[in-house]
């Protein structure tokens, strides 16, 4: 199988079989949301006497530990062999089956760089009031080998996250109408439908655009949904005819977005043009009050092209430190002028000095 005749495609049958068709180091990125082996061969009741439906499908259901253990195993080997040497893989799974998966995975030799929490505002709760309700999930972020230079985009995530460094806890909300998708008998096609905006941070996190993007568990499409839309290829394996139907009525509707997110405009280094310049050129001006991104007063350039914040006198560099308790600081993301009654930062001159003196 040519990776160049099934990109942006749904492979139809058994996962292992056209996994085992692709050749190797072909793809960027992987999302694996394998079933559960929840064990549910109970009626679960809400309080009020109704049934609870949660993962009662027949493809979570297998004989015993070592039926599932050889099931992961075996795909998370060809997931391993058809990963660029440099790509990253994300796991999902619950208390049933993560410590599970995530032994398997260490002993095939992935490289563990995080596990995500998952934390589910409006999870279910516990209905039995027998045990604490259960409102995680988690992630394992993967590379091939210790030695991968995986991609993780990092100002991007940043940004975000309210400029703030993007942590290992997503608070995000589990599917809801209107993302759920329902049939025509107003039930949900499936059980454990992914929201959108879990993909969302997995896809822009560890991928650039044109990137393939492989989902062995197609499921109704979320991972397929949110890499067509952010630019990115992609390929999906599905055996359930439901599920394709549904997740091609989805992605039709689907068109690609670009913007400095998707398009990882913020991962570009900034051109270099030193506080000098500016000044000289008077996108800077001597005596310019200089703030934070709260609009908070810091100081003012003087004559030397340093920074008083009527305490000390520094380089823009040390000062920007000394505010934040550090010991060096890129002073560009920190700084702001106010100008023409607006804050503007200093990196947005810097990008307007080079695109009016080229």
């Amino acid at each position: 199988m040519e990776i160049k005749d099934v990109i942006n495609t749904i492979i139809k049958w058994d996962c292992i079989e056209n996994l085992r068709k692709l050749p190797d180091e072909c793809v960027d990125l992987i999302f694996a949301d394998p079933p559960y082996f929840m064990q549910t061969d109970w009626v679960l009741l809400r309080t009020d006497g109704s049934k609870f439906n949660w993962v009662e499908d027949e493809w979570d259901k297998f004989s015993w530990y070592n039926e599932y253990d050889n099931f992961c195993y075996q795909r998370l080997k060809e997931c391993k062999r058809i990963m660029k040497k440099d790509a990253s893989i994300w796991v999902i799974g619950s208390f049933q089956n993560i410590y599970r998966i995530w032994f398997i995975m260490q002993n095939l030799w992935f490289w563990i760089l995080n596990d995500v929490i998952w934390d589910k505002p409006n999870a279910a709760p516990n209905f039995s009031w027998t045990r604490l309700q259960n409102s995680h999930e988690t992630l394992l972020w993967c590379t091939k080998s210790e030695k991968s230079k995986y991609t993780f985009n990092y100002k991007t995530m940043k940004h975000l996250n309210g400029w703030r460094q993007e942590k290992s806890v997503w608070n995000i909300w589990i599917c809801i109408w209107p993302e759920r998708l329902k049939d025509e008998n107003w039930v949900k096609v499936h059980s454990t439908q992914k929201p959108e905006a879990l993909l969302f941070n997995v896809i822009t996190a560890s991928s650039k655009p044109w990137d393939i993007v492989l989902d062995p568990f197609f499921w109704t499409g979320t991972t397929w949904a949110i890499a067509k839309r952010t630019g990115r290829n992609y390929i999906w394996l599905e055996r359930e005819d439901k599920y394709i139907k549904a997740a091609e009525e989805r992605l039709s509707k689907i068109e690609v977005e670009h913007n400095e997110v998707n398009d990882l405009e913020l991962e570009v280094k900034p051109p270099k043009v030193p506080m000098d310049l500016l000044i000289k050129t008077w996108y800077l001006s001597i005596w310019d009050k200089l703030c934070d991104r709260s609009w908070t007063e810091i100081g003012t350039v003087n004559e030397k092209w340093y920074v008083d914040d009527w305490e000390d006198t520094l380089s823009i560099h040390k000062m920007s430190a000394k505010h934040l308790w550090l010991t060096n600081n890129n002073w560009r993301d920190y700084f702001r002028v106010f100008k023409n009654w607006n804050l503007i930062s200093i990196d947005s001159l810097r990008y307007k000095y080079i695109e009016e003196n080229k």
